[in-house]
């Protein structure tokens, strides 16, 4: 069956249809100048198709959240944490709910985390939930540049991967990514060169009518009329839209922006003696506004001022400390396993790095009575891994050898080992693909088969299958084998 939307009218009057079903396999990308009408194209485009598909649209600017009139939910991005935002995409995944992620009020560094982890987590979602679904971007350039800019290297690397991931990889898991931009120029190249639509509007700069252009395979002297296209009108190109270029005229929407657009309005008429009046008449009496506050400037402390300072400082050290009770080995190994308990429970299926985490470990810790933290980075990485494997007690002891058998694997390779040493160890069933993979933090069957054919090819494990296709896995060092299973 294919499901058409109006999307406008062509040149001669003619509705222009775009196919939903070409859209969810060939994606689309909308670049215009600001002012151009890629927000009314979007509104329009989500308005058409709203209860034909599902729809996540990421929000920059809180432009789209009234669209809770054809069902949309709105999540103010700012009221959640990052854990909270990647549960709640598991759930929009799960329940297929159309949503509005606000990043309205937040930094640009701060959108581009959260956009990062809520496209990593509908990416990552199970494989009973890879439900059709249009995804969204407006202002693709913030998430997806071509340069560094002044955000962390870390966070761009994050927002950037996630959205060649939704670009290249979203397909096959039923993600159809719609991304809107003001410049080319800024967007990168391998997140807009995944898109077969495109719907160009008016631009101005050399460079973003040439990219223009050449994506909708014309000839550089006739990038020129995209330069004279109107307000809403677009030039159209793909196997979802037409195979020829072709303008359309994006076709009226029935909501907008909370704010609307500012539109021009008469100016008071008021004689110029009035209006002096309302200048200058009780202008001694009028209340004035208070200035921001202003730091103050420091002064340089006189001698007086620093034999004081000093006299303060010794008596803090000569003043006894509080007396704290100090905790036993024991209690400290028992705090650990509790809060690494904690930390793979609120995980969920939402796998972050150990370095993200490492925080939360040591203010779970110090609220635990633990005052410093008991592991450094290192050791934190190690026992984050085993605790994913379900081992939450320490690797010196009864598992000492397992860790001397693995200690030339990747750190990040642990959990999946020791998950498998676990159940052979206990003569337990051989753990599947998918415990495999959530161990080591990906959905991926695929790459957890690759992780174990690793792992064996350097000879710390060896796979059996036998004729009833039941895999086992022994550990020749150790001396322990799986159940088949």
């Amino acid at each position: 069956m294919t499901v058409s939307v109006d999307m406008g009218t062509d040149p001669g009057g003619k509705s222009l249809a775009l196919d939903l079903e070409e859209l969810l396999a060939t994606r689309l990308l909308v670049q215009g100048n600001s002012g151009s009408g890629k927000s009314h194209l979007l509104r329009r485009l989500l308005e058409q198709s709203a209860g034909e598909v599902q729809q996540v649209v990421i929000d920059p600017e809180g432009e789209f959240v009234t669209l809770d009139k054809y069902g949309h939910v709105a999540i103010e991005a700012g009221a959640h944490s990052e854990t909270e935002i990647a549960k709640l995409a598991g759930r929009i995944r799960e329940h297929r709910l159309s949503v509005v992620l606000s990043l309205e009020g937040l930094e640009a560094d701060g959108q581009m985390r959260c956009a990062a982890t809520f496209l990593n987590a509908l990416f990552d979602a199970k494989r009973e939930h890879w439900y059709p679904a249009l995804v969204v971007v407006d202002e693709a350039q913030m998430f997806a540049p071509t340069g560094g800019g002044e955000v962390p290297e870390e966070v761009r690397r994050a927002s950037l991967s996630a959205m060649t991931n939704l670009m290249c990889r979203g397909r096959k898991r039923g993600l159809a990514g719609i991304i809107a931009t003001q410049r080319l120029a800024k967007l990168a190249k391998n997140v807009a060169a995944e898109a077969s639509n495109f719907l160009m509007g008016r631009t101005f700069l050399d460079i973003d009518m040439a990219r223009a252009a050449d994506l909708l395979g014309m000839e550089r002297r006739q990038a020129e009329q995209i330069r004279d296209l109107e307000r809403g009108q677009f030039l159209g190109l793909g196997p979802a839209i037409t195979r020829r270029p072709l303008k359309v005229m994006i076709g009226p929407v029935e909501t907008g922006p909370r704010e609307g657009t500012p539109k021009l309005t008469p100016l008071p008429d008021a004689p110029p003696e009035d209006a002096e009046a309302l200048l200058f008449d009780g202008l001694e009496g009028a209340p004035v506004p208070a200035p921001p506050p202003r730091p103050e400037p420091a002064v340089a402390p006189s001698e007086a001022m620093i034999e004081k300072l000093a006299a303060s400082v010794e008596a803090k050290r000569a003043a006894p400390a509080p007396e704290q009770p100090s905790k036993s080995d024991e209690e400290v190994e028992a705090v650990i396993a509790d809060v690494l308990r904690a930390i793979v429970a609120d995980e969920g299926e939402q796998v972050r790095s150990a370095s993200l985490l490492y925080q939360d470990f040591s203010v779970r810790c110090r609220m635990a009575g633990v005052s410093r933290p008991p592991l450094d980075l290192a050791g934190f990485t190690r026992r984050l891994s085993a605790a994913r494997a379900g081992i939450f007690s320490s690797l010196d002891e009864e598992w000492a050898e397992a860790m001397q058998a693995a200690e030339d694997l990747p750190e990040d390779m642990l959990g999946p080992f020791l998950l498998v040493a676990r159940a052979a160890r206990d003569g337990a069933p051989c753990p599947s693909d998918e415990e495999i993979a959530a161990s080591y933090g990906t959905a991926s069957l695929g790459r957890a088969r690759r992780l174990l054919a690793y792992i064996e090819s350097r000879d710390l494990i060896v796979s059996r299958t036998d004729l009833g296709g039941k895999r086992s896995i022994a550990i020749p060092a150790l001396g322990w084998a799986t159940a088949a299973a």
